[in-house]
């Protein structure tokens, strides 16, 4: 990756995180605002009503609120529910209760009553007034600390799900950049394989199958390494594989080809096909017997299909060249990239070998 495609996806990083963290600053600075002017809002065109001393009064009472909402949002929650020491948290929250109750009684005591209106109706409370609206601010601190966990609760297990699913994709991108580092030698050792039989017989043709190779490890090298390549590349791919093969075929084996698109610009993961069509030139070829290759791949805009079919000859245990892993790798990128989209099937039938991908592309 170039330094220009870094910067373009840390701007492109930018640009998604940063609306949430604006949205989550507003979403606790509106409502607060709105409950500190909830006085005003409620006094109606009479402003007089409301009183600077009675404000104050407001004012006090909504501090002690904001304080133990963020006690708990910032520090109280992270530090003991989180860790489930629940006792300490209960006992933490009873003292910040009670030191938050004590100290609004002794500023409100302080504060004037409001002009014209008497004496402070703290004045005339008994102690049987005080215990009630002592327990009413308990109850009110209980309150806005569950609120406060519940807004933390969910805030961390969005934060949480939120790194699940990138450990996931990350972990998915990794897996299929495996694969796809897997099919590039698996690739070009089955092919320097045919190359090399060719040698020995038709140096000439030798020199032209490896012309043809460089011309296939550029597309492999360069164009198969973004996510998607446009169908008539990769069936292109396809086609030049195929004629690479043809050079070292005998007489005697019998090869078809059908490949064709109707949308030639439709994206596509690159070198779905090339294993299937690997396999049917390692198996289905005898140096010898009446053997066939017949390759049959559609595509439009929606949808591939891609059936291969071919004589069966079974390499011996010695023959180790690509491991088996073709189709292994395939149907792994496929549940990578293709989840739920696709059908392939793939066995013996009779004397003949089959495979048929059937893959929807919207």
């Amino acid at each position: 990756m170039n330094e220009s495609d870094m910067m373009r996806e840390e701007n492109i990083s930018t640009t998604v995180t940063s609306p949430p963290k604006r949205l989550g600053w507003l979403i606790h600075v509106i409502p607060w605002g709105l409950l500190l002017l909830f006085p005003f809002l409620f006094a109606g065109r009479n402003s007089d009503n409301v009183s600077w001393f009675d404000y104050l009064r407001f004012v006090t009472m909504f501090a002690g609120i904001i304080i133990v909402f963020y006690a708990n949002y910032s520090y109280l929650v992270k530090r003991f529910l989180f860790s489930r020491q629940m006792t300490w948290y209960v006992v933490s929250n009873f003292l910040l209760f009670t030191v938050l109750i004590v100290l609004s009684h002794l500023i409100t005591e302080q504060i004037p009553a409001s002009e014209g209106r008497g004496p402070g109706p703290q004045h005339e409370f008994t102690w049987k007034h005080h215990l009630v609206f002592t327990l009413f601010d308990y109850v009110k601190y209980i309150f806005i600390a569950a609120l406060s966990v519940a807004l933390r609760m969910t805030s961390s297990w969005y934060k949480t799900e939120a790194e699940r699913k990138e450990l996931v994709q990350s972990r998915s991108e990794a897996e299929l950049q495996n694969l796809k580092s897997q099919l590039n030698p698996h690739f070009l050792f089955n092919t320097l394989n045919n190359i090399y039989s060719l040698i020995a017989f038709s140096p000439d043709r030798a020199q032209e199958a490896v012309h043809e190779l460089s011309t296939l490890l550029r597309y492999m090298l360069y164009e198969s390494s973004q996510p998607t390549v446009t169908v008539g590349k990769d069936l292109d791919f396809i086609r030049d594989y195929v004629e690479l093969m043809r050079i070292r075929l005998p007489q005697h084996v019998e090869l078809k080809t059908e490949i064709q698109t109707t949308s030639p610009e439709t994206p596509i993961a690159p070198l779905l096909f090339i294993s299937l069509v690997e396999n049917a030139f390692k198996h289905g070829v005898s140096n010898n017997k009446p053997s066939f290759i017949h390759i049959e791949i559609a595509a439009d805009s929606k949808e591939v299909f891609c059936s291969i079919r071919n004589s069966y000859f079974p390499k011996n245990e010695q023959d180790k060249s690509g491991s088996g892993i073709g189709l292994v790798n395939l149907r792994k990128r496929l549940n990578l990239i293709y989840p739920g989209m696709y059908s392939f099937t793939y066995g013996q039938e009779e004397d003949h070998y089959t495979c048929k991908l059937e893959l929807k592309l919207s």
